[in-house]
């Protein structure tokens, strides 16, 4: 399944953005010139590209990760998904958990068995305008499209669905799997009336219109 996001204009980048990170990143990706989209991305925090991920950890976060093994299981899911990983690590540098060798080594491991990147930042500034000149180097340097979602090689049907529904405006994973859960398939979706959307426990009126809407919208292929 592979969903794309096209930049209103040809010389605009475009990033998507977890929507559980910081809404501050939104406003300074969009004063650098970038068009964000801000979604329940199924991997990493920043989509680039189709082939690159970005995934940020606070430095606290990022040992945290390392001693708790979160970090080792995130990456087979990164690479798995996406050709180019990156991990940026954000914050300055002080005495953590984590000795000096413990760190170098998962540094090693990061990049000698995984294959990642890995970039330190001061702050969410740095952070930002590194992933905007990434973006701008794989959208228009290298010309490689963007996707929302991962190309997934472990999905399930049930998954495949969800990521489906939390494509729409304003749904995210817990709305999503309301939904399903309300209606069963993606058809009885398709098939629903405005009023059988807005049945939904949580979804509301105004986010049944836009879903009925969309789910009955005559595709435009100059608007694509």
């Amino acid at each position: 399944m592979q969903q794309f996001l096209d930049p209103p204009q040809s010389s605009q980048i475009t990033i998507a953005v977890d929507h559980r990170e910081d809404e501050l990143f939104d406003q300074i990706l969009k004063k650098l010139g970038a068009h964000v989209e801000r979604r329940a991305l199924l991997v990493g925090d920043f989509l680039c590209s189709a082939r690159l991920a970005v995934e940020r950890k606070t430095r606290a976060d990022f040992e945290q990760s390392v001693i708790d093994g979160r970090l080792f299981a995130q990456l087979p899911n990164l690479i798995s998904n996406y050709e180019r990983v990156v991990i940026i690590v954000e914050g300055v540098a002080d005495e953590g958990r984590l000795n000096r060798n413990s760190l170098l080594g998962t540094y090693a491991t990061i990049m000698a068995d995984f294959g990642a990147s890995i970039i330190f930042t001061r702050d969410k500034d740095s952070t930002a305008e590194l992933v905007f000149h990434i973006a701008k180097h794989e959208q228009i340097a290298n010309k490689n499209a963007m996707r929302i979602y991962a190309k997934r090689k472990t999905f399930t049907p049930s998954q495949a669905a969800r990521a489906i529904v939390e494509s729409f405006p304003t749904v995210g994973p817990k709305l999503a799997k309301s939904i399903l859960n309300h209606f069963g398939t993606l058809e009885s979706i398709a098939k629903a009336s405005e009023r059988e959307i807005c049945e939904v426990p949580g979804l509301g009126k105004k986010r049944a219109k836009i879903i009925h809407s969309l789910l009955s919208y005559n595709y435009q292929d100059q608007e694509d």
